[in-house]
């Protein structure tokens, strides 16, 4: 599946979020199961409302691209360029949709906001995962040439 990647426009705020805490759940499921329940929801109470604000606002104050496929969002990247005197510059959040993970969407908005942290003067890029023991790492990020992995 061939994806087109395109600044986000503010009509793609709700799509992104519906998708983001599907893609999202897993891995949040996975946190609590590490975790355990009573931790877990001490620190997330309402993981689902934190995280779509939290998307919400990295649309508003972010550099945010969208993977888009037969005109509707299937993906999206915000980048954040945290430091010009470092350098230094992250991909702040991505999210696939699930329904069109495993197709290459994630590695091209992870390698497409690389660049454009690149372009930006940056020489160093911060990419996290939310890997967990039954979520593992995935991605362009861990297999791109001259990239470091620090776990």
């Amino acid at each position: 599946m061939e994806a087109r990647i395109r600044l986000f426009e503010s009509r793609d705020a709700e799509a992104i979020v519906g998708f983001s805490l599907r893609a999202w759940e897993p891995g949040f499921a996975s946190l609590e199961k590490a975790m355990g329940s009573e931790i877990f929801r001490r620190q997330h109470p309402d993981w689902r409302e934190g995280q779509r604000r939290a998307v919400e606002e990295v649309c508003q104050k972010m550099r945010v691209w969208v993977a888009e496929a037969d005109g509707a969002p299937v993906g999206f990247v915000a980048v954040e360029l945290d430091s010009h005197e470092k350098n230094m510059g992250e991909i702040s959040m991505l999210a696939v949709d699930p329904d069109f993970q495993g197709g290459g969407v994630g590695t091209a908005l992870t390698e497409f906001a690389l660049d454009r942290l690149k372009d930006a003067g940056m020489t160093v890029a911060m990419v996290e995962t939310g890997a967990t023991p039954d979520m593992p790492r995935r991605g362009a990020c861990t297999r791109r040439p001259g990239t470091s992995t620090f776990r």
